[in-house]
């Protein structure tokens, strides 16, 4: 029997240059609406079917954020811990129950999240006087491989840890950042 799998990545992250005092209660709301609570709610939905199957799993998109604090993002970043800390504990609960749970945290990534015209480098390069192409050419030597993850490989990591070639692996939290977190 193949196992079943539901993968979740939903999220948006807004910088904020001018800081904590800026970030509103429907700041936070919106954030750990979007970053948490959809997870949360997605996976209580989906768990009665994946308890009754067996053999499944349950993927989320997180972000080096949830360990790597920025205080520009740190709605975002306080919701990430969030999810990082949820799957790990429901690892705990499902995976006697035939349901592994694990995160995949991604640091930068070659999408509109960074690089569009809305994206963290334009918005750091707005606040500067800068070209948004500068910052992001700063952000890439901060990584071990000197470049940004590319979505492809982000979505391979979590079709790895969906499928049976994982079998064995739960309440795991994948880093895939170049080797931008230098800790182990």
């Amino acid at each position: 029997m193949h196992p079943v799998s539901v993968d979740l990545n939903v999220g948006a992250v807004r910088l904020r240059l001018t800081g904590l005092l800026s970030v509103t209660d429907d700041d936070w709301i919106q954030g750990l609406t979007i970053n948490f609570l959809a997870a949360v709610r997605t996976a209580r939905a989906a768990l009665p079917r994946l308890i009754e199957r067996g053999n499944a799993s349950i993927v989320t998109v997180s972000s080096v954020n949830a360990f790597l604090p920025d205080p520009t993002i740190i709605d975002y970043c306080a919701a990430k811990a969030a999810l990082s800390n949820f799957c790990k504990a429901l690892s705990k609960e499902v995976g006697p129950r035939g349901v592994r749970v694990n995160t995949v945290s991604p640091g930068p990534v070659s999408t509109a999240l960074w690089l569009g015209d809305d994206g963290v480098a334009a918005t750091v390069a707005k606040a500067a006087g800068g070209d948004p192409e500068d910052i992001a050419r700063a952000a890439v030597p901060q990584s071990a491989i000197g470049c940004f993850s590319l979505p492809q490989e982000v979505a391979d990591l979590v079709v790895l840890l969906a499928g049976d070639r994982a079998g064995n692996v739960t309440g795991s939290d994948s880093v895939i950042d170049g080797g931008l977190v230098r800790t182990p």
